[in-house]
């Protein structure tokens, strides 16, 4: 009987954690001295219907590698990621 509520307890955390969807964001950012730009892709861990809230999220993990953010193009579920892989290239969910 344990064994039963224990499975069911586990079933109902896992239907429970995906209710949440996952929120992507794509942006650009640009170095200095040399000039240098780059299109990414990053997944967000606040609210995916705010770019204000993603940008102050975003940003100080593109200026710990001397980047910064220029724009948050958009917010966007994870049906959004496939189409943008190729262009965002080595900045695709690095960030």
């Amino acid at each position: 009987m344990k064994t039963i509520f224990t499975a069911l307890a586990l079933i109902a955390i896992g239907a429970g954690s995906g209710a949440a969807a996952d929120c992507y964001a794509d942006y650009k950012a640009k170095q200095d001295a040399p000039l240098r730009l780059h299109y990414g892709v990053a997944q967000i861990n606040g609210p995916c219907d705010d770019i204000e809230a993603a940008s102050d999220e975003l940003a100080p993990r593109l200026r710990a590698d001397g980047w910064q953010l220029l724009a948050v193009m958009g917010l966007f579920d994870e049906t959004g990621l496939a189409k943008r892989q190729d262009s965002a290239g080595d900045y695709y969910l690095r960030y």
